[in-house]
């Protein structure tokens, strides 16, 4: 029984093949042809159908050939979400941009600068990755609402601009950290202190002035010992307006142990220095010991039209 279907099976296999190939024939035939108004008409069906990646294919074919023509402006627009839709954001932001450049006085013209701007926001990585994207975003976003300060999409741009700097700041944030977990206690205390400055509001601040104190103290600990009281004396700088600043922290014990030990720091390397004076071995053993030098960069760098479904 199954022998005498297979000649049948094979025959609808046939069929199958030669339908699929045609229609694809039929597509490509359309896209080498000449008939742009067909073109036209076929790329927006197909881009209303959700077949973004046939549509981008006619619309690139499109795009040169109505340059200048009535129809460049709606056919641009459509070319622009195509690449949208296709999640290819680099291509999209710049094409929103050109079509808000070319036709500044379009209705659309708004729409398609915030989009250019949330195509920068949806290409910013992770916080631990390279942020240049993050970084345009920002300035992109920002153009926007110099631009359209009244627009019903300010608040929305707003929004996605602190989302950014968040990103940011955990960067600088993690990165400080970083410096003090392997040890590079200038390194950190310098990170700490530029991330402080550049996001004066971070949700970060009390952790990052209780590890700058940790990382000061570290420092100091570490310097030579004629290096060591004005070293010392600014962790207890620090601690004292840590304590000041949040009376009710849960750091507080550990940073009174840390001024406690900065103290005594001092006293020590004060006794470590009257001795030298006497003892030459001493000095040339001080002079030789090392003190780290290194620094770290700061981290710093709706209206009624609608998306087409």
């Amino acid at each position: 029984m199954f022998k005498k279907q297979l000649p049948l099976l094979g025959a609808i296999l046939i069929v199958l093949v030669l339908a699929f190939g045609s229609c694809k024939s039929k597509f490509e035939k359309l896209k080498a042809s000449n008939d742009y108004a067909k073109k036209y008409k076929e790329a927006i069906r197909l881009y209303n159908k959700r077949d973004y990646s046939k549509a981008l294919e006619l619309f690139e074919t499109l795009v040169q050939r109505y340059r200048g023509q009535s129809q460049a402006e709606d056919l641009y627009y459509y070319y622009a979400y195509t690449n949208y839709k296709l999640k290819d954001y680099t291509s999209a932001s710049y094409h929103f941009k050109t079509f808000a450049d070319t036709y500044p006085s379009s209705t659309r013209a708004e729409e398609c600068r915030f989009m250019s701007a949330y195509c920068h926001y949806l290409d910013s990585p992770i916080y631990s990755l390279d942020q240049e994207n993050t970084l345009k975003a920002i300035e992109a976003l920002q153009l926007f609402i110099n631009l359209y300060p009244k627009s019903e999409r300010v608040a929305e741009a707003s929004k996605l601009i602190q989302n950014l700097r968040d990103k940011l700041e955990q960067k600088a944030y993690e990165n400080a950290k970083l410096y003090l977990t392997i040890g590079d206690y200038q390194a950190a205390t310098i990170a700490f202190g530029n991330a402080l400055r550049d996001y004066p509001d971070t949700k970060y601040a009390e952790d990052m002035e209780y590890l700058t104190i940790q990382a000061q103290y570290q420092y100091a600990k570490k310097s030579r010992e004629d290096f060591q009281e004005d070293r010392f004396t600014q962790a207890i700088v620090d601690a004292d307006q840590f304590t000041e600043k949040y009376p009710k922290s849960k750091d507080l014990a550990e940073v009174a142990t840390l001024r406690k030990e900065s103290d005594r720091g001092i006293v020590q390397a004060k006794k470590v220095l009257a001795e030298a004076l006497t003892d030459e071995r001493l000095a040339r053993k001080l002079a030789k010991k090392d003190t780290t030098k290194s620094q770290p960069p700061s981290e710093k760098g709706n209206d009624n039209q609608k998306i087409p479904n």
